[in-house]
């Protein structure tokens, strides 16, 4: 974990359509400018903090430190939205699960003044780098294996770019039907899936979509992401862990219906016939503040939001 240092500029991105997190971010507005510190804010905060809206990929250029007023979702956004900019990001739970957000709404005061002062940790998340595109025609009638996701825009039209925290999954489209998806890792052959779709993970995202679909946990310093399978109509596919340096690739094979790309459940694009999704582990990882006021392990973090060992 890399240590803080002292924080002197703040961007405040917030949970939409939430009053609860809209009064949080006014008063956490306040008690910043009372300490001299400047305030930023996403079209969200902008309005409860009398501050100019900002898009979050500029906040992240000026800010010294991010505050997620909301849930696990509106951190996902928030990681996503940074792109490349290692600003640290400290999440205030406003949700229900909360297994992203370090802090409870009753922390962030004692949190804050720590955390100003330059007195925390960060954790490093692995991210994904996602991209979908489609063949050009000769490419496509003669695709027999992996092609080249750093030469898509080549050889043909990128249809989706972007970072993944959580997961990116590929499933079928409208129509109750299996869908074939050819795969390759590192441009090996890796398998032909059958079946509803699948799942890459990234570690944070291991206890999300993926672990529903029966793939494993993974610890956040992993270096590594979990490939799953989605109802596979062979038994014998099973999840697979790929370490953080390989690149998997796949393609579309069902000609007869389309599928749909989603990127943390939350962004995503149809795709059809012969189209190719290449995931890969992003450059730079996204950067969570761990609470000063804690000293607990991510296994006590899964059974507290698990109920592992209950009654």
């Amino acid at each position: 974990m890399a240590r803080g240092t002292a924080i002197s500029a703040v961007g405040l991105c917030l949970k939409p359509n939430s009053a609860e997190a809209g009064a949080a971010a006014r008063d956490l507005s306040a008690q910043l400018r009372r300490r001299g510190v400047a305030v930023l804010a996403d079209k969200e905060a902008a309005q409860w903090c009398g501050c100019e809206p900002q898009p979050r990929s500029a906040m992240a250029e000026r800010a010294e430190l991010l505050i997620v007023l909301g849930g696990d979702g509106t951190l996902l956004s928030v990681a996503r939205a940074i792109e490349e900019r290692p600003v640290p990001i400290l999440g205030v739970n406003l949700g229900t699960l909360g297994f992203l957000a370090e802090v409870n709404p009753g922390e962030l005061p004692g949190v804050l003044d720590r955390v100003l002062a330059g007195d925390y940790a960060t954790e490093q998340r692995l991210r994904l780098e996602v991209r979908a595109w489609r063949p050009g025609a000769d490419a496509a009638d003669g695709a027999n294996g992996a092609g080249s996701a750093d030469g898509a825009a080549e050889d043909g039209r990128e249809l989706l770019r972007a970072l993944a925290l959580n997961d990116a999954v590929v499933t079928r489209g409208d129509l109750s039907r299996i869908i074939d998806l050819e795969t390759w890792s590192d441009g090996v052959p890796l398998a032909n899936y059958h079946g509803d779709g699948l799942i890459v993970a990234t570690p944070t995202g291991s206890t999300a979509y993926t672990l529903s679909a029966g793939g494993p946990i993974l610890m956040p310093g992993a270096r590594a992401c979990v490939v799953t399978p989605i109802c596979p109509h062979t038994l014998s596919q099973r999840p697979i862990v790929l370490p953080d340096s390989a690149t998997l690739e796949m393609a579309v094979r069902s000609r007869e219906h389309t599928a749909q790309l989603t990127v943390d459940g939350q962004v995503g694009v149809a795709l059809q016939a012969e189209d190719r999704v290449a995931v890969r582990a992003a450059a730079s990882p996204a950067h969570f503040v761990v609470s000063p006021l804690r000293s607990r392990s991510h296994t006590a973090v899964l059974r507290a939001k698990l109920g592992w060992g209950g009654g």
